[in-house]
Parts: structure tokens; sequence; C-alpha cells
């Protein structure tokens, strides 16, 4: 007898404020399950079988929600309002200047980093869980009060997480604002298709349907060119095992510590298509992403060194996990030949990314 998909729901912990977190527990007529909390939105595990059956935590990350406010790389989490880097934490709108929160000073030069210093993976969301046509999922609801981390305009955000019957994790986007302002919104879970906490991800066989990259300087913020995939480390347009490109000579491999890139995408254009695939040889699982996004940042962990112990007592070492962080290109907002990130008044941000999960 098929299982009927389901959303349980249990105490995940308290914030500083007191305020009450909990964790939604997803699951689909396969028995997947994926777990996430209205803290950040964070998708705190998926549990998800490999080629002989055995189901496996393949997302990096925390049991309770003090661990992740104590001690996060994003793990997880709704980026917003801005995912990735903005340089000089700073940006012109109509001839009007607006200075952002920044998060990583690097040198003398100011950089916002995903959102700012209380991005949206530290809010707590309004939920809602649902069952519609056969499928779990969660409304995530937050409203971004104007001027919050230097942004302009009230942003109404909504998030919703669906775990389908086709074991996707699929995610949709809307905002609105009432004010001209920008957004580019992303999830930042960390995967390792082999099992959370189990070593490195370099084994991990990776394709990306991209034939450019957008070049960073040692700020790790773009420099506004395209560099051609062609004969570089970063030509994943074929299957390649990551640990085979990721020591190679390269300028940019070293300003990243190795990947840690925003490719453009060829096959998307504002259209959901498959961009993307990771699989683990050794469990048989793989990682699909399709999306509607013109880039994604593929990151490849290199900041992780062990000081995150994650759920099951393991650290998380350095590569240890993979991110597909669809988006709009980092710095748009000072990049005039990058796609917009803007928002008008009267206009909806309205965009959707799917993780698929799969066994070969």
């Amino acid at each position: 007898m098929k299982q009927k998909s389901c959303c349980n729901i249990t105490p995940f912990g308290t914030t500083s404020n007191e305020d009450e977190v909990l964790l939604y527990t997803l699951v689909n007529e396969a028995g997947m399950e994926v777990s996430i909390t209205n803290y950040g939105g964070i998708i705190t595990s998926v549990l998800f079988p490999n080629k002989d059956g055995t189901k496996t935590d393949v997302v990096l990350g925390y049991n309770d929600v003090e661990s992740y406010i104590e001690n996060s790389p994003y793990f997880g989490a709704i980026i917003g309002r801005y995912g990735n880097r903005i340089g000089g934490s700073k940006f012109e709108i109509e001839g009007q200047s607006f200075s952002l929160s920044h998060t990583t000073p690097m040198g003398e030069f100011p950089v916002q980093l995903h959102g700012g210093v209380e991005g949206f993976d530290k809010k707590v969301w309004d939920a809602q869980p649902f069952i519609r046509e056969g499928e779990a999922g969660l409304k995530l609801s937050y409203v971004s009060a104007d001027g919050e981390e230097g942004f302009p305009g009230e942003l109404r955000v909504e998030v919703v997480y669906t775990l389908t019957n086709q074991n996707e994790i699929r995610m949709d986007y809307s905002a609105q604002t009432n004010k001209t302002t920008h957004v580019n919104l992303t999830n930042h879970s960390y995967f390792n298709l082999k099992g959370e906490g189990q070593g490195d991800v370099l084994d991990h066989v990776a394709q990306i349907d991209s034939s450019a990259i957008t070049p960073v300087d040692e700020n790790l913020v773009p420099t506004g060119e395209l560099l051609n995939v062609e004969d570089t480390p970063f030509d994943l347009r074929e299957s390649a095992v990551i640990g085979s490109l990721i020591e190679l000579e390269h300028r940019q491999l070293e300003l990243g510590g190795g990947f840690d890139h925003n490719f453009v995408l060829s096959s998307s254009k504002g259209k959901a298509a498959k961009v993307a695939k990771v699989t683990d040889p050794t469990s048989g699982r793989y990682l699909e992403v399709i999306t509607e996004e013109p880039g994604v940042q593929f990151y490849s962990g290199n900041f992780l060194d062990g000081n995150c112990v994650g759920k099951n007592g393991n650290a998380y070492i350095r590569r240890g996990g993979f991110c597909l962080e669809t988006q709009h290109y980092p710095d748009s907002p000072n990049q005039a030949s990058f796609p917009s990130t803007l928002l008008n008044p009267g206009e909806i941000y309205d965009t959707t990314t799917v993780y698929r999960f799969g066994q070969e």
C-alpha cells in the first residue's frame, strides 16, 4: 500500500528573543523525508535512499535551532534580500545611493554577503504546512521592513517548499515591494550525497550547463566580465570528478580557494530547465537542479574547516559539502551588463528552482 504524503511538526528550540521555532518534516509517497524549520527557512535534513535502498541524510546541518544561531555558514537557509555579494556594500537606484550593511570586510573594501548582518537566514518566518494534490509542502512568509540591512522598500516575501512525489524539493519564490529595490533569493543547502559528515565531496561527479563564469577579484566580487570556460577547470559542460579539477592551477581557483563562482547558465533564460547534475558514484545518488534563474553559484565548501560539528557528531571538514545556489549574478546592482535584479512597485518577483533526487 502506497504511503500517504504528510507533514509532521515538532519543537526545534527558541531564539534569544524567546521566539518558538518549529521543525516541519515533509514525507512523500516514496518515503523521502525533508525537514524544514521556520528559522531561516532552513532545510535541516533530506533523507533519501542510496541504490541499495538505505536512507541517509544528505544535507549538512544541526539538530536544534540554537546550533544554527551559534555557528552556521548559511546551512540550508533561504538567502535574501540578495544572495551572494554586493561590492562596496552599496548601489544606486535612479541616482539615489544606498549604503548597505556589510558582512565581509576583506581588506579595506566592504562587501555585503547574503543579505547582510541579519539576512533572511536569521529571521523567524510565518509558516503554514499544507497537503495539496497529494503532496506535502510548507509556505513561509516574511515582511522585510523598509531600510532593513540598507535595502529600500518594504518587501513582502513568500517561499513555498513542496516535496513532490517525484522526489523533488520544489522552491517557489515570490516577492512584492512598495519601493524600487533589488531582490535575489536563493537556497544555501550544502549537500554530501554520501551522507552528511561522511568526508569530502571531491569524488562526486559534477556537470553544469554553462559556457562562462563571472570571474571575481580578490574580494570575490565579479569584475563585470565573462570568462569562457573552454580549456579551464570550470568547463563542466561534460561530467567531471570535482577532485580532478579543483587543485589545477588557475587564478580563479586560487582566489576562491576552489570552486566558489557564478556559472552563467546556457539553457534556462527565464524558463525552467535542467542546468546541473551532481552524482556520488559510491551511493548512486544524484541531484539535478532545474531553475529559471540565469546563474548558479557552485561552491565546494572551501571555508568549512571542521569547526562545525553536525547532526551525527561528525565534523564538517573542508570541502565536506557542495552548494548549487540558483541566482541572478553577484553584484548585479553595480554591473549594468548583468541581468537586472530590480523589482518595482506593482511587479511580482517570481522564480522557481527544483532539487530533484534519484539513483543510478
